[in-house]
């Protein structure tokens, strides 16, 4: 039995989904679970039909024309989507009335485009010649935590899962991205979650393999749009790619991996416009390549605080009130270091001035604070770095050679990664700079 996700740029108009169903089809032999994602960006526009609504106007025409033509293009029945199409209206409709929206109501309103997904690719896969049947996540026993927006399945829920399925005589097309909580209300596992369901399905049924299909060759040795020369990774460790997601490889969700690491299943992320490539398959041994290491990732727009006291105080305990008070204001630092008078925090994403407005006012009561914006981390991974000391002095150099400062240098204790902080206008010469040293 194998795992197939797809992604929604694999699924945006009605060829792209014609051809991730041959792909089911020439698989059908392998007991295929499919797991989908929404089609499109459709995603971003219930969000802002969601806002929308709750301004007082209802607005989801451009996600009703879009699926109703994807339905036509397909010459399906749009009385399959019809029905969701309204509930969904009714739902905008309420929010417009109350002027409230909750995540609990937002995780409903999101979960429509999965819902949407899978009717709509069931039928298209039924009409190339695999007859299939679309399934909820929850109905296969998927339950969740019930934090809305970032909920994990509870221990457990695996075996129901797995015995679910093995009921199942047509392909399922499972919902990605969605579970309901042990309440019964709907959930959603973060943005990008349709890979972490099909990880977790993977594993309780104990996959031969897990699939990801999107519309890149795999996982690439840097971001192609910044060098033409970027290759693909044929094989990558489970601790090499969960680096890399860490650091913003936007291939993987970075909790996909988790269920499959425990299993020990292999995940192969592969590209619906090439599907004759083989990809990059992603499993628990390294593989050790010829070059100083595997690839160059980035995270762009990241704010850097810089929180300095007086040298009688203890830093321990001012690093710990500083994470503490961040985590309160839900103020996420993806990388930190330390000195005799100063902490130096980097968030995970850009963080407006009003976002930071209260956790900056109380962290100066701390100390001094400062904080500058329009920063980027860029890494380097691969199992190849570790014991190296002259490789780290390298990356550091060919950076150097083009004009740029590397800042907050770290490597984990782990020695696959190193990483270091730049403005966001030096991302592309320092991922050039650092993948010309990767090709040698």
């Amino acid at each position: 039995m194998i795992v197939i996700k797809f992604g929604g740029s694999s699924l945006c108009t009605a060829d792209r989904i014609t051809r991730c169903a041959r792909i089911v089809l020439e698989q059908v032999e392998k007991e295929p679970v499919v797991v989908v994602s929404a089609l499109g960006k459709t995603t971003d526009r219930l969000v802002s039909a969601a806002k929308g609504a709750l301004e007082g106007g209802v607005h989801m025409e451009e996600i009703e024309e879009f699926h109703l033509g994807i339905a036509e293009d397909l010459s399906l029945d749009r009385s399959i989507i019809e029905n969701l199409l309204y509930r969904l209206q009714m739902l905008l409709h309420g929010i417009s009335i109350i002027r409230e929206l909750t995540p609990r109501t937002m995780d409903s309103v999101m979960s429509f485009g999965e819902r949407l997904s899978s009717l709509i690719f069931s039928q298209a896969l039924s009409a190339e010649g695999a007859a299939a049947v679309q399934v909820n996540a929850w109905d296969l026993g998927l339950v969740t935590t019930p934090e809305h927006g970032g909920a994990v399945p509870l221990e457990g829920c695996g075996e129901t899962i797995r015995k679910e399925i093995e009921k199942l005589k047509l392909v399922p097309v499972v919902t990605g991205f969605l579970g309901r909580d042990a309440e019964g209300t709907i959930t959603t596992l973060g943005r990008s979650g349709s890979d972490f369901s099909a990880s977790i399905i993977g594993a309780a049924v104990d996959a031969d393999e897990v699939q990801i299909w999107s519309d890149v060759d795999g996982v690439m040795s840097c971001d192609p749009s910044i060098c033409s020369g970027a290759r693909n990774l044929p094989v990558l460790s489970f601790a090499e790619a969960g680096e890399l997601a860490y650091y913003g490889a936007k291939v993987l969700h970075p909790n996909t991996l988790v269920p499959a690491i425990e299993k020990n299943i292999p995940v192969r992320v592969m590209n619906t416009l090439n599907p004759e490539n083989a990809g990059t398959k992603i499993v628990k041994e390294p593989v050790i390549s010829e070059s100083i290491a595997k690839a160059v990732v980035y995270r762009e727009n990241v704010c850097l605080i810089n929180l300095s006291w007086p040298r009688l105080a203890s830093a321990v305990r001012l690093l710990s009130d500083a994470f503490n008070l961040l985590s309160r204001h839900s103020v996420g630092i993806h990388m930190a270091t330390t000195s005799e008078a100063t902490v130096s925090m980097i968030t995970d994403r850009a963080y407006s001035e009003k976002e930071l407005e209260a956790p900056l006012r109380e962290l100066s009561c701390l100390g001094h604070v400062e904080v500058e914006r329009e920063k980027a981390i860029t890494c380097v991974v691969g199992e190849e770095l570790k014991g190296k000391a002259g490789v780290i002095s390298g990356i550091f150099s060919a950076v150097a050679s083009h004009g740029i400062k590397a800042r907050m240098a770290s490597q984990s204790g782990s020695e696959i990664n190193v990483a270091f902080l730049v403005d966001n206008a030096e991302i592309e010469p320092s991922v050039k700079a650092l993948h010309e040293l990767l090709l040698g």
